[in-house]
Protein backbone atom coordinates (compact mmCIF):
# COMPACT_ATOMS: atom_id res chain seq x y z
CA UNK A 1 0.00 0.00 0.00
CA UNK A 2 1.54 3.59 -1.00
CA UNK A 3 1.17 6.25 1.37
CA UNK A 4 1.49 9.66 0.14
CA UNK A 5 0.65 13.35 1.93
CA UNK A 6 -2.12 15.62 0.22
CA UNK A 7 -3.26 18.95 0.81
CA UNK A 8 -6.68 18.78 -0.25
CA UNK A 9 -9.18 16.19 1.63
CA UNK A 10 -9.77 13.12 0.12
CA UNK A 11 -11.25 9.98 1.24
CA UNK A 12 -9.66 7.36 3.89
CA UNK A 13 -7.67 10.53 5.31
CA UNK A 14 -6.27 11.20 8.60
CA UNK A 15 -5.00 14.43 9.66
CA UNK A 16 -1.30 14.65 10.83
CA UNK A 17 0.27 17.94 10.80
CA UNK A 18 -2.05 19.86 8.99
CA UNK A 19 -1.64 17.45 6.22
CA UNK A 20 -3.54 14.72 5.37
CA UNK A 21 -2.31 10.90 5.17
CA UNK A 22 -3.93 9.30 2.19
CA UNK A 23 -4.45 5.42 2.59
CA UNK A 24 -4.65 4.20 -1.27
CA UNK A 25 -7.94 1.98 -1.59
CA UNK A 26 -5.94 -0.98 -3.02
CA UNK A 27 -5.64 -3.86 0.04
CA UNK A 28 -2.35 -4.64 0.75
CA UNK A 29 -0.44 -8.23 -0.50
CA UNK A 30 0.36 -9.48 3.15
CA UNK A 31 2.72 -12.22 4.11
CA UNK A 32 2.77 -14.57 6.74
CA UNK A 33 6.12 -12.45 7.71
CA UNK A 34 4.17 -9.26 7.94
CA UNK A 35 4.18 -8.01 11.73
CA UNK A 36 0.74 -7.21 11.58
CA UNK A 37 0.07 -10.66 10.60
CA UNK A 38 2.30 -12.11 12.73
CA UNK A 39 0.75 -10.39 15.87
CA UNK A 40 -2.85 -11.35 14.51
CA UNK A 41 -1.80 -14.88 14.39
CA UNK A 42 0.44 -15.36 17.82
CA UNK A 43 -2.27 -13.32 19.74
CA UNK A 44 -5.57 -15.04 19.12
CA UNK A 45 -5.56 -17.28 22.06
CA UNK A 46 -4.83 -14.36 24.23
CA UNK A 47 -7.35 -12.56 21.89
CA UNK A 48 -10.11 -14.70 23.21
CA UNK A 49 -9.34 -15.73 26.91
CA UNK A 50 -9.47 -11.51 27.44
CA UNK A 51 -12.79 -11.74 25.38
CA UNK A 52 -14.32 -14.48 27.62
CA UNK A 53 -13.09 -12.72 30.98
CA UNK A 54 -16.19 -12.38 33.36
CA UNK A 55 -15.73 -8.80 33.23
CA UNK A 56 -15.44 -8.45 29.89
CA UNK A 57 -18.45 -11.08 28.95
CA UNK A 58 -20.91 -9.04 31.26
CA UNK A 59 -19.71 -5.75 30.06
CA UNK A 60 -20.26 -7.14 26.53
CA UNK A 61 -24.31 -8.16 28.03
CA UNK A 62 -24.55 -4.81 29.48
CA UNK A 63 -24.09 -5.79 33.02
CA UNK A 64 -21.92 -3.31 34.37
CA UNK A 65 -22.41 -0.87 37.43
CA UNK A 66 -21.19 2.42 37.14
CA UNK A 67 -18.80 1.89 40.38
CA UNK A 68 -16.74 -0.80 37.97
CA UNK A 69 -16.81 1.65 34.53
CA UNK A 70 -15.30 4.49 36.61
CA UNK A 71 -12.54 2.19 38.37
CA UNK A 72 -11.86 1.00 34.73
CA UNK A 73 -11.51 3.55 33.09
CA UNK A 74 -8.81 5.33 36.13
CA UNK A 75 -7.06 2.04 35.30
CA UNK A 76 -7.22 2.84 31.61
CA UNK A 77 -6.01 6.75 32.66
CA UNK A 78 -2.54 5.03 34.48
CA UNK A 79 -2.20 2.54 31.31
CA UNK A 80 -1.94 5.65 29.14
CA UNK A 81 -0.66 7.93 30.72
CA UNK A 82 2.58 5.46 30.90
CA UNK A 83 2.25 4.35 27.64
CA UNK A 84 1.84 8.31 26.15
CA UNK A 85 4.69 8.85 28.41
CA UNK A 86 7.54 6.13 26.53
CA UNK A 87 6.48 6.98 23.25
CA UNK A 88 6.52 10.32 23.66
CA UNK A 89 10.22 10.04 25.25
CA UNK A 90 10.90 7.27 22.19
CA UNK A 91 8.98 9.30 19.16
CA UNK A 92 12.22 9.53 17.20
CA UNK A 93 13.47 5.96 17.56
CA UNK A 94 13.19 3.85 14.21
CA UNK A 95 10.95 1.90 15.31
CA UNK A 96 8.50 4.38 17.23
CA UNK A 97 8.57 7.31 14.58
CA UNK A 98 6.61 5.69 11.94
CA UNK A 99 3.56 4.33 14.31
CA UNK A 100 3.94 7.86 16.11
CA UNK A 101 0.18 9.61 15.90
CA UNK A 102 -0.51 11.65 19.16
CA UNK A 103 -3.05 14.05 17.62
CA UNK A 104 -5.38 10.86 16.03
CA UNK A 105 -4.09 7.84 19.16
CA UNK A 106 -3.41 9.69 22.28
CA UNK A 107 -5.82 8.64 24.92
CA UNK A 108 -4.49 10.18 28.28
CA UNK A 109 -6.29 14.02 27.77
CA UNK A 110 -9.61 12.04 26.63
CA UNK A 111 -9.35 10.01 30.16
CA UNK A 112 -8.66 12.91 32.10
CA UNK A 113 -12.15 14.47 30.93
CA UNK A 114 -13.91 11.53 31.79
CA UNK A 115 -12.80 11.17 34.77
CA UNK A 116 -13.54 14.65 35.45
CA UNK A 117 -16.78 14.11 34.30
CA UNK A 118 -17.40 11.24 36.76
CA UNK A 119 -15.40 12.45 39.74
CA UNK A 120 -15.46 16.10 39.55
CA UNK A 121 -12.96 18.90 39.10
CA UNK A 122 -10.93 17.39 41.95
CA UNK A 123 -10.18 14.16 40.26
CA UNK A 124 -6.86 13.65 40.20
CA UNK A 125 -7.05 13.49 44.13
CA UNK A 126 -9.46 11.13 44.20
CA UNK A 127 -7.44 8.22 41.64
CA UNK A 128 -5.20 5.93 42.58
CA UNK A 129 -3.11 3.12 41.26
CA UNK A 130 -4.24 -0.05 41.75
CA UNK A 131 -2.67 -3.38 42.55
CA UNK A 132 -4.04 -5.22 39.42
CA UNK A 133 -3.08 -2.11 37.04
CA UNK A 134 0.73 -1.79 38.66
CA UNK A 135 2.51 -4.37 37.05
CA UNK A 136 1.37 -3.30 33.51
CA UNK A 137 2.52 0.59 33.97
CA UNK A 138 5.71 -1.00 35.59
CA UNK A 139 6.00 -2.99 32.40
CA UNK A 140 5.55 0.03 29.89
CA UNK A 141 8.04 2.21 32.05
CA UNK A 142 10.26 -0.93 31.63
CA UNK A 143 10.27 -1.52 28.28
CA UNK A 144 10.55 2.54 27.24
CA UNK A 145 13.65 2.75 29.35
CA UNK A 146 15.88 -0.41 28.60
CA UNK A 147 13.57 -1.79 25.30
CA UNK A 148 11.80 0.76 23.34
CA UNK A 149 11.15 -1.78 19.96
CA UNK A 150 8.75 -3.61 22.95
CA UNK A 151 6.19 -0.17 23.19
CA UNK A 152 5.38 -1.14 19.43
CA UNK A 153 3.42 -4.16 20.76
CA UNK A 154 1.71 -2.49 23.40
CA UNK A 155 0.71 0.48 21.06
CA UNK A 156 -0.49 -2.24 18.60
CA UNK A 157 -2.94 -3.87 21.42
CA UNK A 158 -4.35 -1.17 23.05
CA UNK A 159 -4.82 1.30 19.99
CA UNK A 160 -6.03 -0.91 17.60
CA UNK A 161 -8.25 -2.97 19.95
CA UNK A 162 -9.82 0.62 21.24
CA UNK A 163 -10.27 1.21 17.25
CA UNK A 164 -12.35 -2.11 17.05
CA UNK A 165 -13.89 -3.50 20.04
CA UNK A 166 -13.81 -0.77 21.79
CA UNK A 167 -16.09 0.94 19.72
CA UNK A 168 -19.12 -1.50 20.62
CA UNK A 169 -18.10 -1.18 24.14
CA UNK A 170 -19.03 2.16 23.93
CA UNK A 171 -22.64 1.91 22.90
CA UNK A 172 -23.19 -1.01 25.20
CA UNK A 173 -22.26 1.45 28.04
CA UNK A 174 -23.43 4.48 27.54
CA UNK A 175 -27.34 2.71 26.94
CA UNK A 176 -26.05 0.26 30.12
CA UNK A 177 -24.95 3.31 32.18
CA UNK A 178 -27.53 5.83 31.00
CA UNK A 179 -24.43 8.34 29.70
CA UNK A 180 -25.41 11.31 27.84
CA UNK A 181 -25.88 11.07 23.84
CA UNK A 182 -23.24 14.09 23.83
CA UNK A 183 -20.69 11.66 24.77
CA UNK A 184 -19.57 12.94 28.25
CA UNK A 185 -18.04 10.00 30.11
CA UNK A 186 -16.93 8.00 26.95
CA UNK A 187 -14.36 10.65 25.69
CA UNK A 188 -12.17 7.97 25.67
CA UNK A 189 -14.21 6.16 23.33
CA UNK A 190 -13.88 9.31 20.55
CA UNK A 191 -11.21 9.53 18.41
CA UNK A 192 -11.99 13.11 16.67
CA UNK A 193 -8.95 13.04 14.81
CA UNK A 194 -9.35 10.02 12.72
CA UNK A 195 -12.07 10.36 9.85
CA UNK A 196 -12.17 6.54 8.82
CA UNK A 197 -11.18 4.05 11.42
CA UNK A 198 -11.07 1.19 8.45
CA UNK A 199 -8.46 3.72 6.94
CA UNK A 200 -6.50 4.09 9.58
CA UNK A 201 -5.83 0.78 10.94
CA UNK A 202 -5.19 -0.44 7.49
CA UNK A 203 -2.46 2.74 7.37
CA UNK A 204 -1.20 1.53 11.33
CA UNK A 205 -0.66 -2.12 10.04
CA UNK A 206 0.93 -0.83 6.87
CA UNK A 207 3.83 1.29 9.16
CA UNK A 208 4.02 -1.65 11.39
CA UNK A 209 5.02 -3.56 8.13
CA UNK A 210 7.41 -1.31 6.84
CA UNK A 211 9.28 -1.32 10.21
CA UNK A 212 13.07 -2.77 9.87
CA UNK A 213 12.49 -5.56 11.77
CA UNK A 214 14.05 -8.94 12.04
CA UNK A 215 12.29 -12.37 12.63
CA UNK A 216 13.41 -12.25 16.03
CA UNK A 217 12.31 -8.92 17.09
CA UNK A 218 8.87 -9.78 15.67
CA UNK A 219 8.77 -13.01 17.53
CA UNK A 220 9.31 -10.76 20.58
CA UNK A 221 7.15 -8.41 19.90
CA UNK A 222 4.58 -11.17 19.35
CA UNK A 223 5.43 -12.20 22.82
CA UNK A 224 5.49 -8.83 24.36
CA UNK A 225 1.60 -8.49 22.66
CA UNK A 226 0.25 -11.79 24.09
CA UNK A 227 2.16 -10.63 27.63
CA UNK A 228 -0.01 -7.34 26.97
CA UNK A 229 -3.07 -9.09 26.98
CA UNK A 230 -2.21 -11.08 30.21
CA UNK A 231 -2.11 -7.25 32.01
CA UNK A 232 -5.31 -6.60 30.70
CA UNK A 233 -6.53 -9.56 31.42
CA UNK A 234 -4.94 -8.81 35.70
CA UNK A 235 -7.12 -5.48 35.51
CA UNK A 236 -9.90 -7.29 34.33
CA UNK A 237 -9.91 -9.77 37.03
CA UNK A 238 -9.48 -7.21 39.36
CA UNK A 239 -12.44 -5.37 38.57
CA UNK A 240 -14.49 -7.88 38.49
CA UNK A 241 -13.08 -9.04 42.30
CA UNK A 242 -14.42 -5.39 43.49
CA UNK A 243 -17.75 -5.90 41.38
CA UNK A 244 -18.75 -8.58 43.58
CA UNK A 245 -18.26 -6.41 47.59
CA UNK A 246 -19.95 -3.42 45.75
CA UNK A 247 -23.79 -3.42 47.16
CA UNK A 248 -24.92 -0.64 43.87
CA UNK A 249 -27.25 -2.33 42.01
CA UNK A 250 -26.63 -3.32 37.97
CA UNK A 251 -27.79 -0.46 35.87
CA UNK A 252 -31.10 -1.62 34.53
CA UNK A 253 -30.50 -1.88 31.34
CA UNK A 254 -34.97 -1.29 30.34
CA UNK A 255 -35.40 -5.25 31.01
CA UNK A 256 -37.45 -5.00 34.08
CA UNK A 257 -40.60 -4.41 33.05
CA UNK A 258 -43.12 -6.44 35.36
CA UNK A 259 -45.38 -9.45 34.72
CA UNK A 260 -48.44 -7.29 35.99
CA UNK A 261 -47.51 -4.46 33.24
CA UNK A 262 -47.30 -6.89 30.33
CA UNK A 263 -50.56 -8.32 31.26
CA UNK A 264 -52.40 -4.90 31.08
CA UNK A 265 -54.27 -5.54 28.25
CA UNK A 266 -55.47 -9.05 29.59
CA UNK A 267 -54.63 -11.34 26.95
CA UNK A 268 -52.56 -13.84 27.86
CA UNK A 269 -51.61 -14.30 24.15
CA UNK A 270 -49.60 -11.43 24.56
CA UNK A 271 -47.26 -12.82 27.76
CA UNK A 272 -44.12 -14.33 26.84
CA UNK A 273 -43.91 -16.49 29.80
CA UNK A 274 -46.84 -18.01 28.40
CA UNK A 275 -45.17 -18.25 24.65
CA UNK A 276 -42.51 -19.66 26.28
CA UNK A 277 -44.22 -22.30 28.02
CA UNK A 278 -46.32 -23.02 25.00
CA UNK A 279 -43.16 -22.70 22.68
CA UNK A 280 -41.23 -25.09 25.67
CA UNK A 281 -44.06 -27.51 24.56
CA UNK A 282 -43.04 -28.08 21.09
CA UNK A 283 -45.82 -25.60 19.89
CA UNK A 284 -44.11 -23.73 16.50
CA UNK A 285 -46.48 -21.38 16.55
CA UNK A 286 -45.99 -20.15 20.13
CA UNK A 287 -41.89 -20.43 19.22
CA UNK A 288 -42.42 -17.90 16.37
CA UNK A 289 -44.35 -15.68 19.00
CA UNK A 290 -41.84 -15.47 21.36
CA UNK A 291 -39.35 -15.01 18.77
CA UNK A 292 -41.08 -12.05 17.45
CA UNK A 293 -41.99 -10.52 21.47
CA UNK A 294 -38.89 -10.15 21.93
CA UNK A 295 -37.41 -8.87 18.82
CA UNK A 296 -39.78 -6.29 19.57
CA UNK A 297 -38.53 -5.53 23.21
CA UNK A 298 -36.02 -2.88 22.84
CA UNK A 299 -33.33 -4.26 25.06
CA UNK A 300 -33.75 -7.64 23.07
CA UNK A 301 -32.50 -5.48 20.35
CA UNK A 302 -29.91 -3.78 21.81
CA UNK A 303 -28.62 -7.07 23.32
CA UNK A 304 -28.97 -8.55 19.76
CA UNK A 305 -27.12 -5.49 17.59
CA UNK A 306 -24.49 -5.41 20.49
CA UNK A 307 -23.77 -9.28 19.28
CA UNK A 308 -23.81 -9.07 16.19
CA UNK A 309 -21.42 -5.84 16.47
CA UNK A 310 -19.27 -8.12 18.50
CA UNK A 311 -18.47 -10.93 16.09
CA UNK A 312 -18.55 -7.91 13.38
CA UNK A 313 -15.61 -6.02 15.55
CA UNK A 314 -14.09 -9.26 16.33
CA UNK A 315 -13.87 -10.45 12.36
CA UNK A 316 -12.83 -7.01 11.47
CA UNK A 317 -9.91 -7.30 14.38
CA UNK A 318 -8.17 -10.38 12.44
CA UNK A 319 -9.35 -9.64 8.95
CA UNK A 320 -9.30 -5.80 7.79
Amino acid sequence: METKVASEPVPNGVTKGGARIVVDDDEDVLSPTDLSEMLAEGTKESHDRAENCQFVKDFLRGRIQRELFKRGTEALYFVYSAMEEEIEKNKDHPSIAPIYFPTELHRREALGRDLEYFYGEDWESQISLSAGTKPYVDRIHEVGEKDPVLLVAHSYTRYMGDLSGGQILKKVAQRALKLPSTGEGLNFYQFEGIHSHKGFKQLYRSRMNELELDVETKERLVDESNRAFGFNMMVFTELDGIGKTIKEEVQDAGFGHSHAEIMEGGDINKCPYYAAKMAASGNPTYACQLAMMLLRHPPCQVALAAWVAVLAGFAAWYFI
